[in-house]
């Protein structure tokens, strides 16, 4: 039976992701890591995700978790093979419940996706989504950028974000898309400026995506509901970040880790 659940990502975005699955499964204890001190993974080579991906499963099978959530596009897409074959425990990735929502709602069959350089050039959204439906028509843009943006504490109101923001998105006008995937975790933050860039786009969230998909494996999960948070370094702008984040979650309680315990 599932009693922990580790959830981890290259930063604070994956608790676009936690929050999601507390509030489908209120009753296991979960365990999230964010790895601040080397957050983003997106412009690594795949080796490296792959060694960091790594040392984030250990540390949180050190905290005994019974199932890891992948709560990071960028590992989802390159590493998720890898850490299957590394690791005896369940693991699941952001990847295909969002292609399938996506795949799912458009009426158009054009689909954006955006994600770090590493997730785009994996091209798995595109294998995802055409597993689902092999007439769709897949546009996809790389938003390096916006990572560091959302892990510097900058506000989806800010300016500097809506500019951004618009030069991405810029990339899908006149190519007819109805839905988007966000297709990093830490995209959810800025929900509102892509909304207001792409007026009657269905923005789709990896987190909900998943938190629906993964009913029938987390049904039956019990615990004590507590949840437990660990970072890798704290930022100057670390207290900001976490309100803009999660302006429920107490900054003091996030705790700093190396990932060799």
């Amino acid at each position: 039976m599932i009693e922990r659940i580790g959830v981890f990502d290259s930063g604070m975005g994956g608790l676009t992701v936690l929050r999601q699955l507390r509030a489908a499964f209120p009753r296991p204890d979960m365990v999230y890591l964010g790895d601040t001190a080397r957050v983003p993974y997106g412009g690594r080579s795949p080796e490296t995700i792959n060694r960091y991906a790594r040392e984030d499963v250990e540390f949180l099978l050190h905290r005994r978790v019974d199932a890891v959530v992948v709560a990071c596009g960028t590992v989802s897409s390159n590493s998720l093979d890898y850490l299957r074959q590394r690791f005896d425990v369940p693991i699941f990735g952001v990847i295909d419940s969002a292609a399938r929502r996506a795949a799912a709602l458009t009426k158009t069959g054009s689909v954006g996706v955006i994600g770090t350089a590493a997730t785009i050039r994996s091209g798995a959204f595109e294998r995802s989504l055409r597993r689902e439906r092999e007439d769709l028509q897949v546009i996809s843009r790389a938003c390096p950028l916006i990572v560091p943006l959302v892990e510097n504490a900058v506000a989806p109101d800010d300016p500097v974000a809506g500019i951004i923001c618009g030069r991405y998105l810029s990339a899908f006008a006149g190519k007819d898309i109805d839905t988007l995937i966000m297709g990093c975790t830490h995209y959810p933050v800025y929900r509102a400026a892509f909304a207001r860039l792409l007026p009657g786009v269905t923005l789709v969230d990896p987190g909900e995506a998943l938190a629906q998909d993964l009913g029938p494996a987390f049904s039956g999960a019990a615990g004590e509901g507590r949840t437990e948070y660990f970072v890798t370094e704290h930022s100057a702008a670390f207290t900001e970040l976490v309100r803009v984040m999660d302006p429920e979650l107490d900054a003091d309680s996030i705790q700093v880790t190396g990932l060799d315990t």
